[in-house]
């Protein structure tokens, strides 16, 4: 179980996560749900060690952890929305690197390894191939392969469909759900409403660096009035009393 227990970052004079607590157990997604700048990337990028937190702190299986503890034991993936593949390596290269550098892992091994992922996420063939000819669809296969090559605990993904074309969108809600089954902590950030039609998932809204309203997906499609905040971002209403 990972907890996430009273985060709080301000950048300057903004409050951008305020008081946020969220449980997300093994083998489930849990989607950060918002418009741009509530706080949902932010929140990912704490988890990840990519920012520091003001105050609050995060648990693994009941173990504190600190920044150093999360490094040292590679235990946050992230996907980010832009993919941050590097351009100048090969598919098969992006993955066998931090394998290799990272974990010290020989040649060899790293590359089959590299090869079995590429076949399970369906970019066999494309080894020697280089981010740029891959479509985006492609793009974002690759940054989840070479995230779970590390063997990460959490896996946290960043707009995952927002550079995609929206009949890749159930491609992609399969790929989440597939981690899940594999055991991964799943938390992404998204405005993507489509998205939450194809995931059973957590919903946590967040509004001002703060989480206003939680639902469980299935619950959630079934009785949209039961969660007012929540439907009235879901039908694009600023107010929910005016549903």
């Amino acid at each position: 179980m990972l907890s996430l227990k009273n985060i709080r970052k301000r950048f300057g004079v903004r409050q951008v996560l305020d008081d946020v607590s969220l449980n997300v157990a093994r083998g489930e997604v849990a989607v950060l749900l918002g418009s741009s700048g509530v706080g949902k990337s932010t929140l990912l990028r704490v988890l990840a060690c990519l920012e520091a937190p003001d105050s609050g702190f995060i648990e693994l299986d009941g173990v504190q952890l600190d920044q150093d503890k999360i490094r040292q034991g590679h235990l946050v993936g992230m996907v980010f929305q832009q993919f941050n593949l590097f351009p100048h390596m090969t598919v098969l290269r992006n993955i066998t690197l931090a394998l290799q550098e990272v974990l010290g892992t020989p040649t060899a091994d790293a590359s089959h390894a590299a090869r079995q992922l590429l076949e399970q996420y369906g970019l066999a063939g494309k080894e020697n191939s280089y981010p740029g000819s891959l479509s985006g669809g492609q793009k974002q296969r690759l940054a989840i392969a070479r995230t779970v090559a590390m063997k990460p605990k959490i896996v946290c993904m960043d707009e995952p469909t927002s550079a995609l074309d929206p009949l890749l969108t159930a491609y992609v809600a399969n790929s989440i759900m597939k981690l899940a089954e594999d055991g991964y902590i799943v938390l992404l950030a998204s405005h993507d409403t489509e998205l939450l039609k194809r995931l059973n998932c957590t919903i946590y809204l967040m509004e001002a660096g703060k989480i206003v309203q939680q639902a469980f997906s299935k619950e959630f499609v079934a009785a949209p009035e039961k969660f007012p905040q929540l439907n009235a971002f879901v039908q694009g209403v600023a107010d929910p009393d005016t549903l």
